[in-house]
């Protein structure tokens, strides 16, 4: 099985003006494509490349050390994209908040859902460097928010990631400089909480 770059489910200029069309075609043809590129070379010859990569990340001890390193970068890198695109959506066709259960578990989580939003952006704002913010269901089945450095993934740690925003500089620079706690405030607009629900459900009922 070769690993393969999955077609956005909207069009580049989509989430304008929140995330502008040049960032999302350089973000997903260039970067999200070298990534799969990289760990296609990394795994090829070996029992990984016929294995789904959020498997292979929940597996990680088990991966040879000539290869970990490698596979934590590029096979995160893919893993944490693919999730990436997925949860974004036109302002348009997105909700304010989740609904039903998750709304429910965020609230008594977290307090409310706008100390929700200021936790996890303060997560996504106070990550050194390039970095990842994330919704996750922890072992217990909490709802938990985490940050994680360079492409580490939260499923390496036994956590199902359901929310995360990508805080590498290449996500946002182009139209927000070095001002990521604007790129941070925007991206809620574009936030497809039924997807997230949907992630939260299926995660739920396992």
């Amino acid at each position: 099985m070769t690993f393969t770059l999955a077609k956005l489910p909207y069009e580049y200029d989509a989430l304008e003006p929140f995330i502008d069309a040049k960032t999302m075609e350089l973000h997903h043809t260039k970067h999200h494509q070298t990534y799969v590129d990289k760990l296609n070379a990394a795994v090829k010859g070996t029992e990984f490349e016929n294995m789904e990569i959020n498997e292979i990340l929940k597996n990680i001890d088990n991966i040879p050390s000539s290869i970990k390193t490698a596979v934590i970068n590029h096979g995160g890198g893919h893993s944490n994209h693919s999730l990436f695109w997925q949860i974004l959506s036109p302002a348009a066709e997105t909700q304010e908040k989740p609904e039903g259960i998750l709304l429910e578990e965020i609230e008594a989580q977290f307090g409310s859902f706008d100390k929700f939003k200021e936790q996890f952006s303060n997560a996504a704002i106070n990550r050194f460097g390039s970095g990842w913010a994330w919704l996750v269901i922890n072992e217990n089945k909490e709802l938990e928010i985490i940050s994680t450095s360079n492409q580490d993934s939260p499923l390496m740690d036994n956590k199902t990631p359901i929310l995360c925003l990508d805080v590498w500089e290449h996500a946002y620079y182009l139209k927000y400089q070095n001002k990521r706690a604007d790129y941070i405030q925007a991206w809620w607009n574009i936030v497809n909480w039924k997807k997230v629900e949907e992630l939260y459900n299926e995660t739920n009922n396992k």
